[in-house]
């Protein structure tokens, strides 16, 4: 439920600078730019609108007052007054180590790290980014 931790399913990850994947029941994007693994909130830091993926473009767009993200959720024009809002996302490989999106808010880094065993998002724990960054 949203506000609580989904356990996205690894076989669901995006491959890197590919469109990233909605998850409507969460309010979340899975997306992974070439830096990692990020979970945006699907909620524009403008007015509450929804963005959407646009593949014509490879952006986010706000279809309410032109807002417009990059594939990681950085801020390009519009209105909004920050990036979008990103998940606390806990990732465990297969050697056991675990990375956690922390308050920082960057992404974790997959390439190089041997198999991903769970990822769980905490819809809970929203990171906001300071200004337009």
């Amino acid at each position: 439920t949203f506000g609580g931790i989904f356990n996205y399913p690894v076989d669901k990850i995006p491959p890197a600078n590919t469109p990233p994947v909605n998850v409507a029941e969460g309010r979340f994007w899975v997306s992974q730019p070439e830096a990692g693994l990020v979970v945006l909130y699907g909620v524009c830091t403008h007015l509450g609108c929804l963005p959407k993926w646009s593949e014509s473009n490879f952006r986010f767009e706000c279809p309410c007052h032109g807002s417009k993200f990059e594939l990681d959720g950085r801020y390009i024009e519009g209105p909004a007054p920050r990036s979008l809002d990103r998940f606390q996302t806990t990732i465990t490989f297969d050697d056991g180590s675990t990375e956690v999106m922390d308050g920082s808010g960057d992404p974790i880094p997959l390439a190089g790290r041997g198999n991903v065993v769970s990822v769980a998002i905490n819809t809970g724990t929203r990171i906001k980014r300071a200004g337009r960054n």
